[in-house]
């Protein structure tokens, strides 16, 4: 019985992983694609973050220029929109959808956004059950085994509180992916009501922002058939200890 859930636990795997490659794939080709269609505007994406900036009367947010591609981000803790080099100086209709995109946390962060707000908190939970999961479950098995003549089920427990900061990750990749939705509708809205792009262009933008989603589609995906394989091990091992 174990062997076959492990073999359904790496079936799954296997999907996961060629969802995620072919996501990010996905990304790069949509985004090269509409990266060499430039936007009637002529704006560019700092000049779009700027612009949506004023239009959305915020204060006291910087935008920045880091490396790489697909690399933007917002950091709410140091008030920086920062935009990759294949963003930041680029006019084209992809560029002005990922600027509008990082825009869209922002104006998250402004107007309250229930799910950014759970997902802000569950940043420091997340970082901290992640360090403590796997050694609570060791020590559990520990105090299961030293217990065991007693019948105590106090490793199992413990074991059980580090299933659960585990947990903590899938939750996070949960939650982020209406938080990510929600940035790029906010983000197509603001780009027609600026008039950044027309209505073609957006179409195109749309598609841009739809590849990008699929990538945290398959990371919840991957996320919960990780939580799932460590639960079931932890069921698993403490089933067999009381069963002896």
């Amino acid at each position: 019985m174990y062997l076959q859930d492990y073999i359904w636990f790496a079936c799954a795997l296997l999907v996961c992983a060629l969802l995620a490659g072919f996501a990010s794939s996905k990304v790069h080709s949509t985004f090269s694609r509409y990266d060499k269609v430039a936007n009637r505007s002529g704006m560019t994406g700092y000049d779009t973050a700027i612009r949506l900036m004023r239009a959305n009367d915020v204060q006291g947010i910087h935008v920045g220029r880091v490396s790489g591609t697909l690399s933007d981000h917002y950091d709410p803790k140091k008030g920086v929109v920062n935009l990759s080099q294949s963003t930041y100086g680029n006019a084209s209709v992809a560029a002005v959808a990922v600027a509008a995109h990082e825009m869209g946390h922002v104006m998250q962060k402004q107007r309250g956004y229930v799910f950014y707000k759970i997902r802000t908190a569950l940043v420091p939970v997340v970082n901290f059950g992640s360090r403590l999961a796997l050694p609570l479950v060791l020590l559990g098995l520990i105090i299961d085994i030293i217990t065991a003549t007693a019948t105590s089920s106090v490793g199992f427990y413990i074991a059980l509180v580090g299933v659960v900061l585990y947990g903590g990750s899938f939750l996070f990749t949960l939650i982020t992916l209406p938080v990510e939705l929600n940035a790029s509708r906010r983000a197509k809205k603001m780009l027609a009501a600026e008039g950044i792009l027309g209505d073609d262009e957006l179409q195109g933008a749309s598609k841009v922002l739809s590849a990008a989603a699929m990538t945290y589609v398959a990371a919840m995906l991957t996320s919960l058939i990780y939580f799932l394989r460590f639960f079931v091990y932890v069921l698993t091992m403490f089933g067999r200890r009381n069963s002896k």
